[in-house]
């Protein structure tokens, strides 16, 4: 056997603590633990992205591009992002303008890899974000989603992969958000990856279901180049499977990652001292939950369920929505339950058992029967769509074409609070929160300077 060592993303500071602290973590506390993590040797560093940047704004009041201005300061291991695609960090389709300008000032600002997907795998979606990715120089992974339905099958995932690498992928990414990818169709699909593409294959999983780290070995065997993992005390249930775990897991094999266990133990200490500032966010359970493999949704999901119903005092109803669920998905084309796809489907099947089926179809459910948030993997049931949005005819280009320009307005609006260029592409991306995060920055900064002014007076009186 030949050996191949193995390389490792650590997810901890973006999907780690996105999965277990609701994406709280402050960069307070990354910064006094970057320099071990610098010296581990990871493949990449995924430390931005994903609901990172809205909970920056709404929740921290923390500029998401200092933050990843401050990473880049402190950290020489290549940095990594979670791009949504045409959803750009968002939750809707944004116009080209915007995400070719997000895109430029995020390498500009320090970062390395972008993993880009799009929720219902429509390669549409993708095709501008690996061009710009690229075209700025930076490392383009373009990502498929991997869900399980009557149309997920091995050569949909190998047909999907082989366009994207035509695209210009420089590598390609296996995504599993819900924790159900088992240890064999994850050695069936990787393998067919390696043998059809020259380009690197990484593996996504979350532990949701117990079988990530068994799925990781699989993959591995099948010639899996990376794998994602979280630091001990930041990984299972929700999050990655342990970094230390695989790393003895594969010692003394021809895969060693050569990672030093004594070095990932101080930082796994750092951690689990970190993670007790979020104790009220954090809603990880010490078990997994193998209802996952029964429903396919995602652990957020089921807690959205449980908090929707509860505010309807319909608690009981919960196992009415999980019967829906899977019947709505299959009208909707089987679309993979990951942002911003399982919002829709989740909201609508609670909708369905409350009110009546398709009595009350959302505004986002009118959208995705109309063809805006792309192509479904198989196709909507007519009839249903024709419930939800009567007789309209579903759009049939890339969503994004028939978007109007969205920087003039988002400039328009920044004015009045714009310290950086970066603050315009804020407000476009968040038109309801940036505005006031920017606003409250810019008081804060006025507070500063005059009292350093007074305080300066003092030294050099008029």
């Amino acid at each position: 056997m030949t050996a191949r060592k193995v390389k490792i993303t650590d997810t901890t500071m973006r999907d780690g603590h996105q999965s277990l602290l609701a994406t709280r973590m402050r960069i307070e506390h990354m910064l006094p633990i970057c320099e071990k993590v610098d010296q581990i040797g990871f493949h990449s560093l995924e430390v931005w992205g994903g609901a990172t940047f809205d909970s920056c704004m709404r929740f921290l009041n923390e500029d998401p591009w200092e933050r990843l201005r401050v990473l880049r300061r402190h950290l020489k291991t290549p940095l990594q992002m979670l791009l949504r695609g045409q959803n750009v960090v968002g939750y809707k389709h944004y116009p080209d303008d915007v995400l070719i300008e997000f895109i430029k000032k995020t390498v500009y600002n320090g970062l390395d890899i972008f993993r880009i997907f799009d929720a219902l795998n429509d390669v549409r979606n993708m095709e501008k974000s690996i061009e710009v990715v690229k075209q700025e120089g930076a490392h383009a992974q373009a990502t498929v989603v991997y869900t399980i339905s009557p149309v997920h099958n091995l050569e949909y995932y190998v047909k999907t992969a082989k366009i994207l690498a035509d695209m210009g992928a420089d590598s390609i990414c296996l995504k599993d958000m819900a924790g159900i990818l088992a240890p064999q169709p994850a050695y069936d699909i990787i393998k067919a990856w390696k043998e059809e593409l020259d380009i690197p294959v990484q593996l996504h999983c979350h532990y949701t279901s117990g079988m990530a780290a068994m799925t990781y070995l699989r993959a591995i065997d099948a010639g899996v180049d990376i794998i994602d993992c979280a630091i001990s005390t930041m990984a299972l249930q929700t999050s990655q499977p342990a970094i230390e775990t695989m790393v003895a897991a594969l010692k003394d094999t021809p895969y060693d990652t050569g990672l030093d266990l004594k070095k990932l133990t101080e930082i796994a200490e750092y951690f689990k001292e970190v993670r007790k500032h979020y104790a009220q966010f954090d809603v990880a359970s010490n078990s997994v939950d193998t209802n996952v493999m029964i429903y396919q949704i995602p652990g957020g999901m089921m807690s959205n369920f449980i908090s929707q119903l509860s505010q309807q005092n319909a608690l009981d109803r919960l196992p009415e929505v999980l019967e829906e669920l899977p019947r709505v998905r299959r009208e909707f084309g089987y679309p993979p339950l990951v942002t911003p796809s399982s919002q829709i489907v989740g909201t609508q099947a609670v909708l369905n058992v409350l009110l009546g089926r398709y009595k009350m179809p959302t505004s986002e459910v009118k959208q995705y029967m109309r063809g805006y948030y792309g192509q479904p993997p198989a196709p909507v049931d007519e009839a249903v769509r024709k419930m939800i949005i009567g007789d309209e005819q579903p759009i049939t280009c890339r969503p994004a074409d028939l978007l109007e320009p969205g920087l003039p307005e988002a400039r328009k609006e920044a004015a009045p609070y714009m310290q950086k260029e970066e603050d315009v592409v804020s407000v476009a991306l968040f038109p309801q929160v940036a505005p006031q995060f920017l606003k409250e920055r810019l008081a804060k900064k006025i507070n500063v300077d005059l009292d350093l002014a007074a305080r300066g007076s003092e030294f050099y009186p008029a």
